[in-house]
């Protein structure tokens, strides 16, 4: 689970999508205030958005969760992952565009999006490039419906390859307690 204990913690909230009780942060909020601007506002369905993805890494003795917040899903098919961060959106570009890489084992997601909650980047993750700024950038589904047939939905990367995207992330969101990083939990070493 993750430290919370440097988080201001309000009591519980309800999960937009899931009606589930979550630890009420500011940083749940905007987790929470994304996923009803998805629903609410970009016309998706809330089966289309799953939340809460991980991605477990271990390298170097360093054991890392990484979080994908939202997984977007249109037509049946996952296409877009939005990943949230308080701060500066460039330093969360490459994580995120590494997780829309190897979170899917059949293929690469196209799309990706780094998000403060406040202001937005949708990424094409094949070539890193930024395609949009503002949360007006996020395609709605009418949006994501009329891009799908133009997306590409690389193969998975070879073995190498994704490794050294599982590393990215391994080292981008490794989890810094009071300025070190947290310790290994002793169930997840081996």
């Amino acid at each position: 689970m993750t430290d919370l204990s440097h988080h201001f913690i309000y009591g519980a909230c309800t999960d937009y999508l899931t009606g589930a009780s979550l630890v009420d942060t500011d940083d749940e909020r905007y987790r929470q205030k994304l996923a009803r601007l998805l629903v609410e506002e970009k016309g998706y369905d809330r089966a289309e958005l799953t939340a809460r993805q991980t991605i477990e890494t271990q390298f170097a003795g360093q054991f890392t969760v990484s979080r994908i917040d939202l997984v977007v899903s249109c037509q049946d098919r996952r296409f877009m992952v939005v990943r949230y961060g308080p701060g500066s959106l460039v330093t969360r570009e490459r994580p995120a565009i590494a997780a829309a890489r190897v979170l899917e084992a059949n293929y690469q997601m196209p799309l990706a999006v780094v998000t403060n909650g406040e202001d937005a980047e949708l990424l094409d993750t094949a070539t890193g490039q930024v395609l949009g700024t503002g949360l007006a950038a996020i395609p709605s589904r009418a949006e994501a419906v009329a891009l799908l047939p133009a997306l590409h939905f690389l193969p998975p990367l070879p073995d190498a390859r994704r490794e050294r995207e599982l590393r990215i992330l391994n080292v981008f969101d490794v989890e810094v307690c009071c300025g070190d990083t947290c310790g290994l939990k002793a169930e997840r070493e081996s």
